[in-house]
């Protein structure tokens, strides 16, 4: 039950900043974009921590990553990284 009020709390909160966002003069293409660049950036060090507590037996317990896993896993942290060096070298205002 607390759970579920802590969630029903945040999708209220959110709902009412969205409305009174909708009155301010935010173009909200722009909104999107920055979430968007905002949550890449983002992504890279919180793929780095998953990865580093993914094979973790003592916090994992039984469910540690395989070794594809972990390769695969690393493979994306890394090709996220480079995207978003990528995208920070080519910007253009």
């Amino acid at each position: 039950m607390l759970q579920a009020r802590g969630f029903y709390t945040i999708v209220i909160v959110a709902t009412v900043l969205v409305m009174v966002l909708n009155f301010t003069p935010v173009d909200p293409i722009k909104a999107l974009f920055w979430s968007a660049v905002i949550n890449g950036v983002i992504s890279v060090p919180i793929m780095i921590v998953m990865m580093l507590i993914a094979v973790r037996e003592d916090v994992m317990g039984e469910f540690v990553i395989s070794r594809w896993l972990w390769v695969f896993g690393w493979l994306a942290t890394v090709s996220m990284v480079f995207v978003v060096l990528a995208a920070f070298a080519t910007w253009r205002q």
